[in-house]
Parts: structure tokens; C-alpha cells; sequence
């Protein structure tokens, strides 16, 4: 399962991004994926402190990414 999330540049919150983050963990569904989804998004925020998170979802690989 991934993590699908679209982020934003605090500043300037016109600028977004997606991202697809392989959640570990033995995540081959959608409920261990979303229980392990809290500590995956509380790292990608500490390791990108000028983001803000705006959506976020588990998806199989493949899908696309969510649209902010």
C-alpha cells in the first residue's frame, strides 16, 4: 500500500506536490495502512517543516495521486 498525500508551500499555498510513500509494515490493506498512516505523515512533516499537508489517503499501487 502507498500513502498519497498533496501538500502545499506555507508560504506560498498555491505551490503543491504530491507524494507516494511506501507504508511499511506489513501494510496489505487499507486499515493497517490508515493505522500506520499517523506516523508516516508526523515524519514527512518533520522532515518538511515549509509543507502543509492538505490530503492524504492509503491506495494500492497504481493509483493516482489525490488532487489538492
Amino acid at each position: 500500500m502507498l500513502l498519497l498525500l498533496s501538500a502545499c508551500l506555507i508560504a506560498q499555498p498555491a505551490t503543491c506536490r504530491d507524494e507516494q510513500i511506501p507504508v511499511g509494515g506489513g501494510a496489505a490493506n487499507a486499515f493497517i495502512c490508515l493505522r500506520n498512516s499517523q506516523s508516516v505523515l508526523a515524519q514527512w512533516q518533520d522532515e518538511h517543516p515549509c509543507w502543509h499537508v492538505e490530503k492524504w489517503r492509503c491506495a494500492a499501487r497504481g493509483a493516482p495521486a489525490p488532487k489538492p
